[in-house]
């Protein structure tokens, strides 16, 4: 199965910058919510579309990011 459908896009959420990645592999749409500047996996989700999986990739990073503290500059 190859993933087609390939879409990635930047955003900011609760203040982080936010890259959101979603693909179709077979019938299932999958995204991956990160964050931006370490990169690092915040929340994979599947949906049997891409706004679905997109709106449920984004709930829960949400939640996370809303739980994490920012240290003073």
């Amino acid at each position: 199965m190859k993933p087609e459908a390939y879409q990635e896009k930047q955003l900011e959420l609760e203040s982080w910058p936010l890259r959101l990645t979603s693909y179709k592999l077979g019938e299932v749409f999958h995204c991956q919510a990160d964050n931006v500047s370490p990169g690092a996996t915040l929340v994979r989700e599947t949906g049997s579309t891409r706004e679905e999986a997109e709106l449920k990739a984004l709930e829960v990073a949400r939640k996370r990011l809303r739980r994490t503290r920012r240290q003073p500059a």
